[in-house]
């Protein structure tokens, strides 16, 4: 049974956890980006780590610059949230209301969101040094909390699905099948 309910979650964690990213790419870029303007993904290009051209946000043309990259970042995670509702779709049949109000769903979804944060924080605000969260004396601290938060939302992801009991996600087949992917 136990074996059963774990491949019922683990068949959620996949869609899950790109919804989850594709919604956390949603939130940053329309949080951090627009309403507060606390960055652009080109804003920190004065003090990258690969030799971008900058674009300063405070300029027409570093505006249009800026705004253009965050267009594609927008259009990137909303592809994201694209694919995990396909993938979701695909391995949801009969069940789709009980999947949608399911913790586990939601616990990937937390996942996702975390990884998401962990990724752009590291490749864009460390290795990268293209933007970061907040310029000024304490981006170190901006960043850093950036990661932190991805960490904590991986883990309460995680406990959220682990602790839910499992969804038939085909509900009217035998336990556990899942459609083959082609």
């Amino acid at each position: 049974m136990a074996r059963s309910a774990h491949r019922l979650r683990r068949g959620i964690a996949l869609p899950g956890a790109v919804l989850g990213a594709g919604l956390g790419g949603f939130v940053d870029g329309i949080l951090l980006h627009q309403i507060l303007q606390w960055h652009h993904m080109l804003s920190s290009t004065d003090t990258d780590n690969i030799g971008v051209h900058y674009y300063p946000s405070d300029t027409v043309a570093g505006l249009r610059m800026n705004t253009l990259w965050d267009g594609f970042f927008h259009a990137f995670t909303w592809l994201a949230v694209l694919i995990g509702l396909s993938l979701l779709y695909y391995r949801v049949t009969l069940s789709r209301g009980r999947v949608w109000r399911s913790r586990a769903l939601w616990g990937w979804i937390l996942v996702g969101w975390g990884l998401f944060n962990l990724v752009e924080g590291v490749v864009d605000h460390h290795l990268l040094g293209i933007h970061h969260v907040r310029d000024g004396p304490y981006r170190l601290w901006w960043d850093l909390g950036f990661l932190a938060l991805g960490v904590a939302l991986v883990v309460v992801g995680w406990l959220v699905q682990r602790r839910t009991p499992a969804v038939d996600l085909c509900e009217g087949r035998a336990a556990g099948a899942f459609p083959r992917s082609r």
